[in-house]
């Protein structure tokens, strides 16, 4: 980029080295695990270069608020406006209900810079739900506007008044930063992610670069060395962090000292001058438009097929990112960045009109709500099956982890029954609530998600399944009442499916029918490789809906195999095994829809319609199943 200091290709090139990594880590290319660490080296860039303009700028008595944010304008709005109304125009057009309302609320956000803060509240940036949100990517837009709100008032008032100081302020500033985003680096609710004062230490950095705050480096070989080590520190996170990783925080200080290294030492070395090649400046100049454009491009092409980028999918969306960006820079950013092309009034005049329009269009999506007619009323009976789920899921899932008592569902009777897993007991014990409500009897259900229902399961770290399954074998101990325990849970997942949880499986088994319970085994339900509601709502609307299905893999076959051997070696002791692979499944198909009802409400829970067949279709199976209330 361009400043009064003088142009440095090698910051162009190190664009690259941010950007790309992202768009690869995001489009699915296998060894870039880690690749969502270039928003932090865009952020030392960011913090290097605005604040060398800054300071120049008052140090010389020549800074303007109003051209400050001019330049800014210029160079974030127009882009990024474009976006927006594409991404506005190909979700009315695509998204199903359920999953269109957010789009115009996050297109609002975006376009007020608080998108951050509307992500942090819903969504966090690994966790289910953010494949649908195509303006997830603009938190980091928000997070640096937020933060040139504030810091060149700051920057003014330290040159007026404490100018000595000045780095020396912004240096305890990023030190008060950085200790908050180690304090809540593993509060695990986003806060250190989305948040401005966990990350701003990340462009103080930068920013204390381009004051002089670090001494230059002279000598030669300390040069290449720390250009090499920086280059070096960034590869590392970029290969080996994963969405596993505890960020940002501590971790963050490899990519974001990396970053610092290559900004401070890369001129005149080696490193600076593997910057600066031709291809890596080409793609640092058109970074901006291809951080924008990448991510709604993977969002929409994965929501339209159904599934995650690979191979081909994964290099045609590459391609068409880089296309629509080089389009973007020459005909969208280089005509608005240029101010004899278009003045500063006119350019402001077209930013309010533009902005004023899209928040207009976001607030008139938004009043629409879900907007079912854009739709066939077949498209939509699909799409709603994501709700087809237990209406005590919000009330009584996860109630241990939340402090609360477990539910007791069906007639107003001490419970007779329990149903103990993880998120596959939900649907699972309100359907039985309804066969046992109409014997007059109840249960009472135990689930916590991601805990398989085994005595003694307490992984590391996470507190809450060691708690939740304490609470319902006391439960079982202390109500000689419960006489069948159903036990559920996700065990087609890899982390059910050890040789220890299998054990552990059949040792609670061996424990319950010695105390005198039959246990019921709920077996694996089959996984499908997209949202089934998507699939079949995607499917209805082409009149193709009685084709779906899901491929029964091997992996469930095994892990069906390996459950109900458990269940085989307790059938003489009374217990029982219910098989969802022999109910859904025929050959290497399983169902996904029977008499135009959604099995799945979402791409491993069964619905209740999917419950009610599975257990209609069980040898011997003594369940009436009343109709369920809509």
């Amino acid at each position: 980029m361009r400043n009064g200091a003088g142009y440095r290709a090698d910051i162009d090139g190190l664009r690259s080295v941010a950007v790309l990594p992202v768009l690869l880590f995001h489009a699915g290319v296998p060894g870039f695990s880690g690749g969502y660490v270039g928003v932090d080296i865009f952020f030392v860039i960011s913090g290097f270069l605005i604040t060398g303009i800054i300071a120049r700028e008052i140090d010389q008595g020549r800074f303007s608020i109003v051209h400050f944010y001019e330049r800014r304008a210029r160079r974030i709005l127009p882009a990024l406006m474009v976006v927006i109304a594409a991404i506005l125009l190909a979700a009315t057009w695509l998204y199903l209900p359920g999953d269109f309302e957010s789009v115009p609320r996050s297109a609002l956000a975006a376009l007020l810079f608080v998108s951050n803060v509307g992500f942090f509240l819903e969504t966090g940036y690994f966790q289910g739900g953010a494949e649908t949100k195509p303006l997830l990517h603009t938190w980091s837009l928000a997070i640096e506007e937020q933060f040139y709100l504030t810091f060149p008032l700051l920057l003014i008032l330290l040159g007026r008044h404490a100018m000595r100081w000045r780095a020396a302020v912004i240096a305890g500033l990023a030190l008060l930063s950085f200790a908050w985003a180690l304090a809540t680096q593993k509060n695990g609710d986003g806060f250190a992610f989305y948040l401005l004062p966990p990350r701003a230490w990340e462009l103080a950095i930068g920013a204390l670069l381009a004051l002089g705050a670090v001494p230059s480096v002279t000598a030669g070989r300390l040069r290449e060395a720390l250009g090499v080590a920086g280059f070096l520190a960034i590869g590392v996170a970029v290969f080996l962090y994963d969405k596993h990783t505890i960020f940002p925080g501590l971790t963050a200080v490899l990519p974001v000292f990396g970053a610092a290294a290559l900004i401070h030492c890369a001129p005149g070395t080696r490193m600076g001058r593997l910057l600066s090649l031709r291809p890596l400046v080409a793609v640092g100049l058109i970074s901006y438009s291809l951080y924008l454009w990448h991510w709604p491009l993977i969002v929409f092409t994965e929501y339209a097929t159904d599934q995650r980028l690979t191979g081909w999918s994964s290099a045609i969306v590459i391609a068409a990112a880089f296309a629509l960006a080089l389009l973007s820079w020459r005909y969208v950013e280089k005509p608005f960045r240029d101010p004899s092309r278009i003045r500063r009034a006119p350019l402001f005049r077209l930013a309010a009109i533009a902005m004023a329009a899209l928040c207009a269009v976001s607030l008139g999506l938004i009043a629409a709500g879900p907007w079912p007619g854009r739709f066939d009323s077949r498209v939509i009976a699909m799409a709603e099956a994501k709700n087809d789920v237990s209406p005590y899921r919000g009330r009584c899932h996860d109630s241990s982890s939340a402090g609360l008592p477990a539910c007791v569902l069906g007639a107003a009777a001490p419970p007779s029954t329990m149903v103990w897993g993880d998120s596959h007991a939900v649907e699972l014990a309100y359907v039985l609530s309804r066969i046992e409500a109409q014997h007059g009897r109840s249960l009472v259900q135990y689930s916590q998600s991601s805990c398989p229902p085994i005595a003694g399961y307490d992984p590391p770290g996470d507190p809450r399944c060691g708690k939740a399954n304490r609470e319902a074998l006391a439960a079982i101990r202390s109500d000689p009442r419960l006489g069948t325990i159903y036990l559920a849970a996700f065990w087609a997942s890899p982390a059910n499916s050890s040789d220890a949880v299998l054990a552990g499986l059949d040792r609670t088994v061996g424990q319950l029918v010695g105390e005198g319970r039959r246990v019921v085994i709920v077996g694996p339900v089959p996984p499908a490789p997209f949202e089934v509601p998507r699939r079949l709502a995607h499917l209805a609307a082409f009149g193709r809906v009685d084709e779906a299905f899901n491929p029964l893999g091997p992996d469930i076959r095994n892990a069906a195999t390996r459950v109900e051997a458990v269940a085989r070696r307790w059938r003489r002791a009374g217990a029982a095994y219910i098989d969802p692979v022999a109910a859904l499944c025929n050959g290497g198909r399983c169902l996904l829809l029977h008499d135009g009802q959604p099995l799945y409400f979402d791409s491993h829970h069964p619905s209740r319609a999917g419950i009610r067949f599975i257990l209609a279709r069980q040898p011997g199976n003594s369940w009436t199943l009343p109709p369920v209330r809509r």
